[in-house]
Parts: structure tokens; sequence; C-alpha cells
């Protein structure tokens, strides 16, 4: 999940100059989320539809199915991380490792469920005409029209598009995920709360990778915290997604250790005009 922390209206946040220091206003924070590019697992078993807590919803539908209540099957049989619905070989990782002499060890697909994580009986059990091996398999777009009309899974899948990650496979292992990609997932789970208000979230470049539209689209949703009583602090160097912002605050006047400085700070039009900053002719252009 992405980092939350209580916040203490008490805590004196700052120990010495350098950290920085909240001067006032505390008591009107009620929770503090970075939502960081810190991988969401370092292993396999954790991946998209783990993490956004969709694979529960999709687990009991398939308990739901008539041959799965024929057999008494729970929504836990249909996790790969219960023994009597995974693969005894592989034990639900899918892969197996394979120690070669002098050399570095190597995975291979399980030889006996052939990458599938499951055990045969497990993958009998089907919803219109897939069985959870399958689901899996299915990219974020593709899910959307399988799993269309069940709004338990269907309030993952929408969010997961809207911020560009509709090419990722519901299966996608942690491992194989980017620190971008990493970020918008935890901002999807996230953005699937209900949002309450008074909570601080802070983003380091949530547009990077992404496309025109849909780093527009992320925009929209962080805009969607704001509008919900909410404050989004955003490390961003994209100008396209600077001038959507409602206060900037321009460090310099150069990079690294030639800055760390406040040279402007205000509304997108009035930084633009700032004299000395670097971003001003940028951002000018920007707007």
């Amino acid at each position: 999940m992405a980092e939350e922390e209580d916040i203490d209206p008490l805590l004196d946040v700052a120990q010495n100059e350098t950290e920085g220091r909240i001067v006032a206003g505390m008591e009107h924070v009620r929770r503090l989320v970075r939502v960081d590019q810190k991988p969401i697992g370092r292993t396999p078993r954790s991946n998209l539809s783990t993490y956004s807590g969709m694979f529960d919803h999709v687990r009991r539908i398939f308990a739901d199915t008539p041959l799965a209540r024929r057999r008494h099957y729970s929504p836990g049989r249909f996790s790969f991380n219960v023994a009597q619905g995974r693969c005894p070989v592989c034990e639900g990782e899918g892969y197996v490792m394979v120690e070669l002499l002098f050399l570095p060890s190597v995975f291979a697909p399980c030889s006996t469920c052939h990458g599938s994580r499951y055990n045969p009986q497990t993958l009998e059990v089907e919803w219109n005409g897939r069985n959870i091996a399958q689901v899996l398999e299915l990219t974020v777009d593709d899910a959307c029209d399988f799993f269309a009309g069940e709004a338990s899974v269907m309030r993952s899948l929408d969010v997961l598009r809207e911020i560009g990650l509709g090419y990722l496979r519901l299966g996608q292992p942690a491992t194989e995920l980017s620190g971008g990609e990493a970020q918008r997932i935890k901002l999807a789970t996230e953005l699937q709360r209900a949002q309450r208000g008074n909570a601080i979230y802070i983003l380091d470049e949530p547009t990077s990778g992404l496309q025109p539209s849909d780093a527009d689209r992320l925009m929209q949703h962080l805009q969607g915290l704001v509008d919900a009583g909410n404050t989004v602090v955003v490390v961003e160097h994209d100008m396209r997604a600077i001038t959507q912002v409602d206060w900037i605050i321009d460090l310099g006047p150069g990079a690294g250790e030639d800055g760390g400085r406040i040279v402007a700070s205000g509304v997108p039009g009035v930084v633009a005009e700032a004299e000395g900053s670097l971003t001003a002719p940028y951002l000018k252009a920007a707007l």
C-alpha cells in the first residue's frame, strides 16, 4: 500500500533546519500518504490485482459459480497462496528455480502447471468461459470488457485504465513493474478509497513515462483528491502538468548543489513572469 502515516497535531515534525518544519496547520491534517516509486512487492506473488484489492472480488466471483459451489470451493481456493488451489510443485509461483553448475540459477516455467500457478481441479472452474489463470493473463483494458457489469471489480479497473495502466496484465508480477508503474498502482489503490478529506498526498513525478493524454487524466484524478478536501503535493518537471496546479514553488536557481532556494512562488501565471527563474520561460510557453 502507499505509505501512510497518522499525524499527531502536537508532533514537532522537524528535528533540525535541514529537514524543514511545518509551522502551522497540522491540526487540520488527518493523514499523510506518500505515493512513491518503491516496488509494490519483491516477489512474483505480489501483483497488480492482489495489491489493488481487485483479486479479492475476482475470487469471490469464481467461488460463486455453480461448479465451485457444488465442490464447496471458498474464495481462498482461487488464491495461489493457498495450498488447496495452487500447483503443488511450484507452490503457486508459476516458475521453478533451476540450479546450473558454475552459472547463476535461472527460473523456468513450472513443468506441471506450465506457469498457470494452479492445480487442474481449480482450473476446471470457469466464469464466462475463462478459468482463474486465464483471467490473470488479461490486460486491464481487456478485463474492462470481460468484467463489464461487475461493479466491485470495475471500480479498480476503471481507475487503473484512467491513469494509463491499461496495458498491464492483472497478474503481472511486482518484479516486472517499473518505479513509475508501481507509483501509479499505489495511487489507483488510494483513489478507490472513500475520500474524507484533510489528507496530504505527496507524489514524486507521477506523470513520468505517460503520454500527454494519460498525464492529463492523471491530473484530473489528482484534482479530484483536492476537490474532496485534500492537499496534493507533487514534485514535477513536466510543464504541461505544472500549468494545471493551483500553486507553484519554484526551487533553484540551478540544479543540484546550485539550487535549494525558493526562486518564485504563486499561481502559474505569476511564476511564468518571475525574473531570475529558469522555469519561467518554459512555463510561459506551456501556458
